[in-house]
């Protein structure tokens, strides 16, 4: 997998294709930057460092950070959030640090991806397995979660039966 690096003198745009679930926020969001039809796909001299800051702050899956020159940064998100998404991998946000069983630091960062089928070849992150292997939620755990969330007795009511 590739791993690049796009620059200006105030940012550093880097891309880290294993890690990449082309939602294609990035194209949506500033496709003047951001733009499958041209090579090298990244382009940061077309817009301000800010207006790229921003989108690439967007990137779900944390394929996509950047270095600014000037010392600022992403800041991580006050709340660290992990939502499913529909059928698909976790949406991490927050200042996260993935370790494998032993204990030892995988990856860290403040946006990820991860797998939720089991079958990505990129774990713990997804790799749109997850298509191949027709993954669908389990709407009855859904449910459950959903009704426990609800209740501020903090008493599971399949449990208070």
């Amino acid at each position: 997998m590739a791993k690049r690096d796009y620059r200006t003198d105030e940012i550093i745009v880097h891309w880290d294709s294993s890690r990449c679930i082309h939602t294609g926020i990035c194209l949506q969001s500033l496709n003047s930057v951001f733009n499958l039809r041209q090579k090298p796909w990244v382009d940061v001299q077309a817009a301000r460092a800010d207006e790229i800051a921003a989108t690439v702050e967007k990137c779900p899956s944390g394929a996509l950070t950047y270095t600014r020159l000037d010392g600022a940064g992403e800041a991580p998100p006050q709340t660290t959030t992990v939502v499913p998404t529909r059928d698909g991998p976790l949406y991490v946000r927050g200042d996260v640090e993935v370790r494998n069983s032993d204990g030892e630091l995988v990856a860290a960062g403040y946006r990820m991806t991860l797998c939720r089928c089991g079958h990505s070849q990129n774990q713990p992150f997804c790799d749109l397995s997850h298509r191949d292997v027709d993954f669908t939620d389990n709407p009855l755990v859904i449910a459950d979660h959903r009704r426990e969330a609800a209740d501020p007795s903090g008493v599971s009511r399949k449990s208070a039966g």
